[in-house]
């Protein structure tokens, strides 16, 4: 069996992680100004800020086209694949994930399994990195499954807004309503909901500074519960002096964690806006038995 592993730009993955692990990733469309472009095939997420400021439109995104899809998994086929996981961000935010669950039974020369990350980001990116190893070691899609439905259990994050326009005009907010009336004057904290797979706003608060000790003390009492090692990650928007600034604290409150950086490139950028900021975390999966 040879399994091929496949995810999307939200991934936000470097070349050579690409590389590396050998994954396919498939650019999701962003639409500025009535322009189609293909992230981080002809869109840089510094072009996508820079258009941000001077788009005379509220920017959005796309799914792939089905037919694409066809022809990733076709080629893949063609490569000698016989299985392809096929890893996308949270069916909450995007129906992609949905359109490949309806055409995957369709594909004749290859097997398709679809898989929600119900996340996205970097965060989604250490999944399909995952599977890829798994893959590699020769283990079965069951048992790739069976991994990442574990690990994604682990998976939480904060994130921390400048305002909430983008998401309550991108209909990504689920209790817009809840927040919406002093959107101006707070740094509103999200998260993907546990239940519901939903982006939630859950606390109101009044400076970027108090914001960011708030999800320092939700992350610390997190660590002080759970039963694994955890890693961290944080992640910027157009913001990558605050980001490193804050991942220099993270570190240094805990210098035996492994603390990482990324970005939120045009698609997620599209939905938060300019400088948001989140800390993720998850399960130390470099300490995981394969």
């Amino acid at each position: 069996m040879k399994i091929a592993i496949v995810t999307d730009s939200t991934a936000y993955l470097t070349k050579e992680e690409r590389e590396k692990y050998h994954i396919t990733v498939v650019p999701i469309p962003v639409i500025i100004d009535g322009r189609e472009y293909k992230e981080g095939v002809d869109l840089t997420t510094e072009a996508f800020y820079d258009k941000l400021k001077n788009s005379q439109a509220f920017p959005s995104t796309s799914q792939p086209p089905i037919g694409e899809m066809i022809e990733v998994y076709n080629s893949l086929a063609d490569q000698g694949y016989d299985t392809v996981i096929s890893i996308h961000l949270a069916s909450t935010i995007s129906g992609f994930y949905n359109s490949l669950v309806q055409i995957a039974p369709t594909i004749e020369n290859i097997k398709v399994i679809p898989y929600d990350s119900k996340i996205t980001v970097k965060l989604m990116g250490y999944l399909a990195i995952q599977a890829s190893k798994m893959a590699k070691l020769g283990r079965t899609p069951d048992q790739i499954i069976t991994y990442l439905d574990g690990l994604r259990q682990t998976i939480n994050e904060v994130f921390v807004v400048d305002d909430l326009q983008n998401l309550v005009r991108g209909g990504r907010l689920s209790n817009a309503s809840a927040f919406i009336g002093g959107v101006l004057k707070i740094k509103p904290l999200l998260t993907f909901d546990d239940k519901s797979n939903e982006i939630v706003a859950f606390e109101k608060i009044r400076s970027r500074k108090k914001a960011l000790k708030r999800v320092e003390e939700i992350f610390s009492k997190v660590h002080e519960q759970v039963d694994y090692p955890l890693r961290a990650l944080v992640i910027n928007g157009n913001d990558p002096k605050a980001g490193n600034e804050w991942a220099t604290k993270i570190h240094e409150l805990y210098p035996d964690m492994k603390i990482e950086q990324s970005y939120f490139g045009p698609t997620i950028g599209t939905h938060l806006g300019d400088k948001a900021l989140a800390l993720a975390w998850l399960r130390d999966f470099d300490q995981d038995s394969l």
